[in-house]
This record gives C-alpha cells, sequence and structure tokens, in this order.
C-alpha cells in the first residue's frame, strides 16, 4: 500500500457512517479526539525509540502516520499540501 492508497481509503470514511470502520467513528468523533490520538502516537514513538525493539517502533510510527492522515483529512489538507512545505524547506 501507498501513502496516496492510504489516504484515500482514510477519506473515502470521512462522510461515512462508524459501522465498524474506526477510521469513520474517528471522523464521527470530531477534531478533538482525532488530535488526542495524534498526540498519544507520538508519545508511544518517543517512548518506542528510546526503549523498545524497532519492531515496536515500525509499529507505533505506523499508528502515528495513519492519526495524522485522519487529521489531514478532517481540516481538508491533502498529501501535496505537505509534500509543498517540505520542498520549501530544501536548501
Amino acid at each position: 500500500m501507498t501513502f496516496e492508497e492510504l489516504f484515500e481509503t482514510i477519506k473515502s470514511r470521512k462522510d461515512s457512517s462508524a459501522d465498524g470502520s474506526y477510521t469513520a467513528s474517528l471522523f464521527q468523533k470530531g477534531i478533538s479526539k482525532i488530535s488526542q490520538k495524534v498526540g498519544e502516537e507520538g508519545t508511544e514513538v518517543v517512548v518506542a525509540a528510546l526503549s523498545q525493539s524497532n519492531e515496536r517502533l515500525i509499529e507505533e510510527i505506523s499508528d502515528l502516520t495513519y492519526h495524522v492522515m485522519v487529521l489531514m483529512a478532517y481540516k481538508g489538507l491533502t498529501l501535496e499540501d505537505i509534500l509543498k512545505e517540505l520542498e520549501s524547506r530544501k536548501r
């Protein structure tokens, strides 16, 4: 799966019912819950980096990436927005 495919899947759940979809349930809970999850996952990445295996770190980075993409979709941002910003930081 590519980042683009994952992001498209996440966006497709934005306006759907939560019937068994964790992503749809996050969208329904709103920005506070989504932001809370991003914060929790960020902390878990730090803990994994400092004291856990690389396998656990990969899992936590994956969780953080997913939740950041949910946040982006909620706020109407695109992958291109992020890539453009990163490109602007090149020296």
